[in-house]
């Protein structure tokens, strides 16, 4: 499942460097927080390799 926003995509990013122990969890706040608990580290990988371009910044969902 692709990122729909560059703002999902730099979310997942920071979920994915903390579950594999790159950033201490605490810095993370917000939807990448949700990410980090809530999602496997395939499912983030897929949503921080989604190609920005053509992305908008903030999707209201």
């Amino acid at each position: 499942m692709p990122a729909k926003s560059k703002a999902q995509q730099k979310a997942a990013g920071a979920a994915l460097s903390a579950k594999r122990g790159d950033t201490p969890k605490s810095k993370l706040r917000g939807a990448s927080k949700q990410m980090a608990e809530s999602m496997t580290e395939k499912e983030l990988e897929e949503f921080a390799s989604t190609k920005r371009k053509g992305k908008p910044e903030h999707v209201s969902d």
